[in-house]
């Protein structure tokens, strides 16, 4: 009998190109659907700025003491900004995962190629964090505008912390997502993990105006660490309690880690079992 041979499998290439190769092709898919886009990263800052930095605030800046000198728009704006990156970064890491893994089947394409399971997923992290500064310069863009932060220049240092933000969601969700073949599990995340944070996180009130025994449930949160450490960056009190603020970066960068490592594993089980 003729021994049937096999052919020899394909190299895999280097990581860096073959993830470019990956970032480009979600570029491509965003430009035939920006304008989509448009709204949730200017209109909504700008409605969510007037009604609840303008509208609401001037009730609270008239009520005086709470906030002491600080007006109520600039206690918000760096919570919102690090609030709607978390969002972006949350969506991305789901659908669009999902639909290259189960729906259009576009990441087994490219593991059929020399690109490696590795780089499919760290290619859409990156992609991510491209989508998450665009979102996070939309947002400073629109505070500046509004006359909501001290310093302008704040804004400089304030987007890479709400884009790490963001990333410490979207990781460890990505790697989530690479097990799930249907999306029920997302509208469960969204409504019982997502919006509370986005409401009892500090983005628009003080923690320690939660019950006592919330407020340790809100200090775990990431986002609470990341809306913390951008309105400190945005009011420049980052100098008064400086070992809080290297706190806040190791728990977002430690996440980021963690969930990136968790994403490579997942992605490439995933691409493996078909």
């Amino acid at each position: 009998m003729t021994a049937i041979t096999r052919p020899a499998p394909q190299p895999r290439a280097t990581a860096w190109p073959t993830m470019a190769r990956v970032v480009e092709h979600r570029a491509l898919q965003y430009r035939r659907t920006f304008r989509a886009s448009i709204f949730g990263s200017f209109v909504t800052p700008v409605l969510f700025l007037t009604a609840m930095g303008i509208g609401l605030g001037t009730y609270v800046d008239r009520a005086g003491g709470a906030l002491g000198e600080l007006g109520y728009l600039q206690f918000l704006a760096p919570g919102l900004l690090a609030a709607s990156v978390m969002q972006t970064g949350s969506f991305e890491a789901m659908f669009p995962i999902l639909g290259g893994l189960q729906w259009n089947r576009t990441f087994h394409a490219m593991y059929a190629t020399p690109i490696r399971p590795r780089d499919i997923a760290l290619g859409n992290l990156v992609w991510i964090t491209i989508r998450l500064f665009m979102v996070g310069i939309s947002f400073a863009l629109v505070i500046a505008v509004f006359g909501a932060v001290r310093q302008p220049l704040a804004l400089v240092p304030a987007v890479p912390v709400a884009a790490l933000t963001g990333l410490a969601f979207a990781a460890p969700l990505a790697a989530f997502t690479a097990t799930q073949r249907r999306p029920d599990a997302f509208s469960m995340i969204f409504r019982f993990g997502l919006t509370p944070l986005f409401l009892f996180s500090g983005t628009f009130f003080p923690v320690a105006s939660l019950p006592e025994f919330l407020q340790p449930i809100a200090w775990i949160s990431p986002l609470w660490h990341g809306v913390d450490l951008s309105r400190a960056i945005l009011l420049g009190t980052v100098g008064d309690a400086p070992l809080l603020a290297v706190a806040h970066l190791v728990v977002l960068v430690t996440l980021v880690t963690v969930g990136t490592l968790a994403a490579s594993r997942t992605v490439a089980a995933r691409l493996e079992r078909g």
